[in-house]
C-alpha cells in the first residue's frame, strides 16, 4: 500500500464529522514518516478540517 493510500486510510479513521484534530494529524505524519503538509493537503482534498492548530503546521 502506498504512503497516499496509508494517509486517506487513517484519516477515514480519525476524523470525526470531517475534522481531525492538529494533534492528531501531526501524529498520524510521524507514524508514517511522511511531511505534516503531505497529511494537509489530503485533509483538503478530502474536506476534512484541522481543528485545534497549534503551530500553523497545515
Amino acid at each position: 500500500m502506498q504512503k497516499r493510500d496509508q494517509i486517506v486510510e487513517k484519516l477515514k479513521e480519525l476524523s470525526d464529522d470531517s475534522k481531525i484534530t492538529c494533534t492528531d494529524a501531526r501524529k498520524l505524519a510521524e507514524d508514517l514518516q511522511v511531511e505534516p503538509i503531505e497529511v494537509g493537503k489530503l485533509c483538503d482534498e478530502m474536506k476534512i478540517k484541522i481543528i485545534g492548530c497549534e503551530l500553523g503546521c497545515f
